[in-house]
């Protein structure tokens, strides 16, 4: 039997639905075997597949199904594909990070760069039982400083995200010095950013003493960390809210008080801002050579 013929190009919407889903199988994937505290060449052993395919499979890069059945298989889990209808309220959980997760680690780590820290997008570590990656991480030696940013497009499970977060602030510096070739880190700034849509904004309002718990300082650190001033030698965390579609005089992102304030979402929810990246990005990718990109970025 022969494959059915694609006529039309695949859309925006198509494009953005894909995205979901293999980013939707690499989180959970990625988060079963961080509970069960194995790395990645034990999944892949017991799996049966290469540590590189883990690693693609894990950012929510489309690999195969087979793949996907075999790794979460390993870890006792069982794949299920459900059609929902769009209006309806989906379950939290089924959401994916990618793509407005990786556009938000895309625009933070250029920024960065620019600025001149040393800049690294999913950085693995380890720490005993404790193995994970952290999203972006930046930082300078001249004082040491070190900058880590925890992207959140969405809370579907609070617990897990306030564990994840407590650990890198626990473990991730020490690794990451010995990384940069420093004995340790004058100045750490942990930060959670979280995508600014009427979603999170409720999600944080819901709980405002977790996060204040999470993160009990204020914007400061952050906000010298992105105009690249030098930082005072200390621990911070703190949590802001990031729009990746900001542009022109637009506020990149705003703090906590701020969020529990009475700061109105830019986006909906995560499903309305993977289709808005999605198209942008598409947008760029489809101009004709020589023309002027849409602005995605900037302070």
């Amino acid at each position: 039997m022969s494959h059915a013929r694609l006529v039309v190009p695949r859309s925006a919407v198509v494009q953005a639905s894909l995205d979901r889903v293999w980013a939707d199988i690499g989180r959970q994937v990625r988060e079963g075997r961080e509970a069960r505290g194995w790395t990645t060449q034990v999944l892949a052993a017991r799996a049966g597949v290469s540590r590189g395919i883990v690693y693609l499979l894990e950012r929510g890069e489309p690999t195969s199904l087979e793949v996907a059945i075999r790794c979460l298989s390993a870890l006792g889990l069982r794949l299920e594909l459900e059609a929902v209808d769009p209006r309806r309220r989906r379950q939290a959980s089924s959401r994916a990070e990618d793509p407005v997760h990786a556009a938000m680690g895309e625009i933070q780590a250029a920024h960065l760069r620019k600025l001149g820290y040393f800049v690294s997008i999913d950085e693995p570590y380890q720490h005993y039982q404790f193995a994970g990656r952290a999203d972006v991480v930046a930082w300078a030696t001249n004082p040491p400083s070190l900058l880590h940013i925890e992207n959140r497009t969405q809370f579907p499970n609070y617990q897990e995200a306030a564990g994840s977060f407590n650990a890198k602030r626990a473990y991730l510096a020490p690794i990451l010095a010995e990384r940069a070739g420093v004995r340790r880190f004058e100045s750490v700034t942990h930060v959670m950013a979280c995508l600014w849509s009427a979603e999170v904004l409720h999600a944080i309002r819901l709980r405002p003493e977790t996060f204040r718990s999470l993160a009990p300082d204020g914007p400061d650190a952050f906000e010298r960390c992105w105009n690249g001033a030098t930082q005072a030698a200390r621990t911070t965390s703190t949590l802001v809210i990031l729009d990746p579609l900001a542009h022109g005089r637009q506020r990149r992102w705003i703090g906590l008080d701020e969020a529990l304030g009475a700061a109105r979402p830019r986006h909906r929810g995560y499903a309305d801002a993977a289709v808005a990246v999605t198209a942008r990005r598409s947008q760029i990718h489809d101009l004709p050579a020589g023309a002027r990109p849409p602005t995605i970025s900037g302070t």
